[in-house]
């Protein structure tokens, strides 16, 4: 449902149509230029008088801060990592080094490239252009001045487009099949099994990474409309929970094209726009959603030949693709070696031992509805210009162009939009009951590949064939408050519920997570207490209450208060430290902290535990409290509280630990205590860490670009950070600063107006053109 006014379909194109013309009418300029000038942090204004030049600007900046990061991003999404490293090591992600290859290798074929490619307009072909030809300079100037230790080698190369193009695709499928990289890699007919036997630890790596996938790449946000904001104008909290390395982890900058174009926020790598962000009157951010995009279909085997499936009784052979991958050698010369991917007519066949099983009768086929999505470049880039709230969700609803992820804004008239606008595999209800397994939960979507009526079907309206049209996926304009915190579309505001779609868009009636339980009951509260200013926004992150807490503490403390037995003494100083604990997730929290993560992680293994279970009817409460009184809950309790004892004891923590003690980042041989906790605990400033060998957890996601926007009559006026710093050079000057602030929660000012900039303390500027002595070349398409 629509529900504000919209273009029509046949304005919108011509809209489109005449920026296509102007660009193509545009004389190509000799060189491209631009003006970058830092402010606080470094953090990069960039200024041009075209897209070329933007480009230009954004690829010589990002290069300057993330030159490794981005050349290592750039030999895997070409699937080199195997050649240059070696095919035994692991990626960023925890993946081995030949499946991530044979994965991009089949994602990044040159027919697939050049099509996306193609599909790109005039002037974000522009903006590529540029970015390659200013991270190229850059990369030539610090050839002269001597690489950072870790890029020397090889590996380290110009860019091209073409490399542009595969980042893109790679994060296109990471809601889909970019999670499937060991079963697609691993899939083998029965027939070779024997020889061809998959690497189990590969396999449970991959089940880790799926679970921790809305973990690692979660979200916050909430937007205030003109009926609770201090002003009457709207308000925008974003708090993505991101990586804090690899190819996912955010870069700050403002871009600007006089009067076209004047937008600050930040942008994943090698992409030369803005992801989340604001502009003179809206301000917008994005959480991963629960949407489905993509489904497996279980195939029915010819009983003659597994390589070859059945649709309405006809048998159809699996198309082969002989994949090619170079491998580094024991004594360094580099070896080709080849694999054969099946693919049936719905996509590739993967293989899951125990789960995704290829056998004589069955194998399984995944499609994923973003690898023909050419259009998300198009799309931030008109979100990017968007002069009003209503042009911007005119242009969402024309391009389709979101991969897997909802959208929040607010504008400078007071006005609040949720959009869950991503690109979702066209499947009802009644299609669903019809095709899939009922045994199998809407976990993973199982289709029946033997029968043609299963195929997706088809909306003349959707911008791509077998998805939605965006008019029938969730959609609310309010002037109270939207918020959204990874669940379904439901509750993005409970006065206006969300019910009725397929569950492949949204599922009503479920459990909401605990950060969004927060969120309301916070947004109550304050509501209550009067209008609601930045300041407050900023608190629901920087408190760092621990939500479930409040749920379950009176229970854990009266267990405590109990007759323990034989375990009291034992159990004493994990008493204590929960009676101590402040309930929250500060660098001065104590050991209660970690006790409460233990023990409740080990419930949630238990059944039955809540003492009030879920009731649909009031989702925003339950379920809550443990059922102590049940001798199964108490016993589980038991342990758990036991187990916790024992791992703090091992860890090497004593009753005077604090969390910041505990949760540190590295960066440079130097380590910085980090504030935030699980986000399944209700902790709405979500950082995950893992256990280090020293008893300590080192960050790797959660929280990253953090801003606070809200408007005036001089337009944005906007606080944030990046929480691990803008540069991932430990050398860098900029590789800690932010981190340190965010240690201190101490937000910035972004400057956004020419005023704010150049009174920066910080303000440097420098012009660079592509005829400067220095200037590198461009690799050609």
């Amino acid at each position: 449902m629509i529900i504000s006014s919209q273009l029509t379909r046949l304005s919108l194109a011509g809209l489109f149509v005449g920026l296509s013309l102007a660009a193509n009418a545009r004389s190509q300029p000799e060189q491209a230029s631009a003006e970058i000038r830092r402010t606080s942090f470094g953090v990069p204004h960039i200024r041009a008088q075209d897209e070329r030049g933007l480009g230009y600007g954004i690829g010589y900046a990002y290069a300057q801060d993330n030159l490794c990061l981005l050349a290592n991003e750039i030999v895997t999404v070409n699937g080199q990592r195997s050649r240059y490293f070696g095919p035994d090591l692991f990626t960023v992600e925890e993946r081995e080094n030949l499946v991530s290859d044979l994965f991009f290798k089949w994602l990044n074929t040159p027919e697939a490239v050049n099509g996306f490619w193609q599909a790109q307009p005039p002037d974000v072909r522009e903006l590529m252009e540029g970015y390659v030809a200013g991270y190229n300079r850059s990369l030539t100037e610090r050839r002269e001045q001597g690489l950072p230790a870790q890029c020397q080698g090889d590996w380290v190369r110009d860019i091209s487009t073409t490399d542009l193009v595969k980042l893109t695709r790679r994060l296109l499928v990471e809601g889909g099949v970019g999670q499937f990289a060991e079963a697609l890699a691993g899939a083998t007919p029965p027939a070779t099994l024997a020889g061809h036997a998959g690497n189990q630890r590969s396999y449970q790596l991959a089940a880790a990474r799926i679970q921790r996938f809305a973990l690692d790449r979660g979200s916050n946000a909430v937007a205030v409309g003109s009926d609770r904001s201090f002003n009457g104008r709207g308000m925008l909290l974003a708090n993505p929970h991101f990586p804090w390395v690899g190819g996912m982890r955010f870069y700050q900058m403002h871009l600007t094209i006089p009067g076209k174009l004047d937008v600050m926020g930040a942008a994943l790598p090698g992409l030369p726009l803005i992801n989340i962000g604001f502009n003179q009157h809206l301000a917008w951010t994005h959480t991963v959603d629960s949407s489905k995009h993509f489904t497996l279909y279980r195939l029915q085997l010819d009983p003659k030949d597994s390589t070859r499936y059945t649709v309405d009784g006809k048998s159809l052979p699996m198309h082969k693709q002989t994949l090619t991958v170079d491998v580094k050698q024991s004594d360094g010369t580099v070896k080709a070696i080849s694999q054969v991917v099946y693919s049936s007519q719905f996509g590739p066949i993967v293989q899951w031992p125990g789960k995704l099983d290829w056998n004589n009768q069955y194998a399984y086929s995944l499609r994923d509805a973003n690898l023909e999505n050419d259009r998300v470049l198009t799309q931030w880039y008109a979100m990017n210009r968007a002069g009003s709230l209503e042009a911007f969700q005119d242009s969402v609803h024309a391009i389709q162009g979101i991969p897997w992820v909802n959208t929040l804004a607010a504008d400078d008239k007071g006005q609040t939009l949720y959009m869950n606008l991503s690109v979702v595999p066209n499947v009802s209800a009644e299609k669903l009951a019809q095709c899939s397994d009922p045994r199998i939960s809407l976990q993973m979507i199982v289709l029946d590949g033997s029968n043609s009526a299963c195929a997706w079907d088809i909306d003349p309206q959707a911008a791509q064939k077998g998805i939605y049209a965006a008019d029938k996926l969730p959609q609310l304009l309010r002037k109270d408050f939207v918020q959204h915190s990874n669940d379904s579309a439901w509750m993005a505001n409970p006065s206006q519920p969300l019910t009725g779609f397929s569950p492949l868009i949204s599922q009503d009636s479920q459990p909401l997570g605990l950060r969004s339980r927060f969120a309301l009951d916070r947004l109550n509260t304050l509501t209550k207490a009067g209008t609601l200013g930045a300041a407050d926004l900023q608190h629901m992150v920087m408190d760092d209450q621990v939500y479930q807490a409040a749920q379950v503490m009176p229970d854990l403390l009266q267990f405590c208060a109990a007759d323990l037995g034989a375990d009291a003494q034992t159990l004493a100083p994990l008493c204590a430290g929960l009676k101590a604990w402040d309930r929250k997730a500060n660098l001065d929290s104590g050991l209660g902290f970690v006790h409460f993560q233990n023990v409740m992680a080990s419930l949630e293994q238990a059944s039955a535990i809540w003492r009030v279970a879920f009731d649909a009817k009031d989702p925003q409460h339950t379920p809550r409290g443990l059922a102590i009184d049940r001798p199964p809950v108490a016993q589980a309790l038991r342990q758990a509280m036991l187990a916790s004892v024992e791992q703090v004891k091992s860890s090497g923590l004593t009753q005077d630990s604090r969390w910041g003690d505990i949760q540190v980042v590295s960066s440079g041989g130097q380590q910085t205590p980090i504030h935030g906790g699980p986000g399944t605990l209700g902790v709405y400033n979500a950082i995950q860490s893992v256990p280090r060998s020293d008893g300590k957890r080192e960050v790797v996601s959660g929280t990253s670009y953090l801003q606070v926007v809200t408007f005036d009559e001089k337009g944005p006026q906007a606080k944030g950070l990046l929480a691990f710093s803008l540069s991932s050079d430990p050398t860098s000057r900029y590789s800690r600063d932010q981190t340190e602030a965010f240690s201190s929660k101490q937000l910035s000012v972004l400057p956004f107006t020419e005023q704010q900039i150049k009174a920066d303390p910080q303000y440097q500027a420098r012009t660079i053109r592509e005829q400067d002595k220095k200037a590198g070349k461009v690799v050609a398409q």
